[in-house]
């Protein structure tokens, strides 16, 4: 069973009587649909509906949450949900000498079974599960950033930057990162107008080619068209955020797609729903 350490996570806590209630009016993850050993993906927005930051959110103990997120942006993260707080009676805090491992494949929920662990639900088509607290051996993070990539799973910092994408960009549409059907968060009108009328045209994709890719932020493009802008990569595969129209026209004519120099070809992750949209002209996205 591959696992690895990730040295580059931080745990905010969020805690009280009115936790939930303050989450879920600012957060785009619907927490009436986050269950208890389940850990969902989600974002703060700005006001016009980009990612501000980026997160996975859990249920510890009763009125109390984990939102795991990049070390980095933790204490920017933390002060700005102290600025949304106002009267409400939360506890807002990060967690010191926080340990997060993560383990994949079909034995890590029962090697992993215990009130610190959660299963990762960003992975639709494989078991993967986190567990907090508990110090581990380093495993192999290389295995891990390769499956990340191999199931199109996107985060910050690797893939984009915070303030430069919005929710669909990024597929938390996909993999339960925006409840749709919950009431107002910050940025909602801006992605609830997304999905209604099908807008979205940046999406990730995966990336493989016969020979190493470039550095992450290497431009794609087709007969010297811009179509968007590579992300994590390990060895000959990588992820990429790109305008799905311009792919479709540059595959509808054969041209060839480039990362640099390098050749490549791009692929909708399996488990995605959205396609490739079958007009290509005048098609833009928000």
């Amino acid at each position: 069973m591959p696992f690895a350490m990730l040295t580059d996570r931080a745990l905010i806590s969020v805690s009280g009587p009115d936790a939930e209630h303050f989450l879920q009016n600012i957060l785009t993850t619907d927490l009436d649909a986050l269950h208890i050993g389940e850990a969902k993906p989600g974002a703060l927005l700005t006001p016009q509906g980009k990612v501000l930051f980026d997160f996975l959110i859990s249920r510890a103990v009763e009125n109390a949450f984990r939102l795991e997120c990049r070390a980095d942006i933790a204490d920017d993260f933390v002060r700005r949900l102290m600025l949304y707080k106002l009267r409400a009676k939360v506890d807002i805090a990060k967690t010191d000498q926080a340990v997060v491992a993560v383990a994949w494949g079909d034995d890590s929920r029962s090697s992993h079974a215990d009130s610190n662990s959660v299963s990762d639900k960003r992975f639709r088509d494989a078991t993967v599960t986190r567990t907090y607290g508990e110090p581990a051996n380093v495993g192999d993070p290389a295995l891990w950033h390769a499956f990340r990539i191999a199931n199109g799973i996107a985060e910050s910092g690797a893939d984009y930057q915070l303030g430069d994408a919005f929710p669909h960009d990024v597929l938390l549409d996909e993999i339960g990162g925006v409840g749709f059907k919950k009431g107002c968060y910050v940025g909602q009108e801006v992605v609830s107008r997304m999905q209604h009328r099908g807008t979205a045209r940046r999406r990730v994709l995966i990336v493989a080619a016969e020979h190493p890719l470039p550095a992450p932020g290497t431009e794609l493009t087709a007969d010297g068209r811009p179509l968007g802008i590579l992300g994590s990569t390990t060895g000959t595969t990588g992820l990429a955020i790109a305008r799905i129209d311009r792919v479709k026209a540059a595959l509808d004519a054969g041209q060839e797609i480039l990362a640099g120099d390098i050749p490549v070809s791009l692929a909708i992750p399996a488990w995605a729903k959205f396609g490739f949209p079958q007009e290509t002209v005048g098609a833009e996205g928000a």
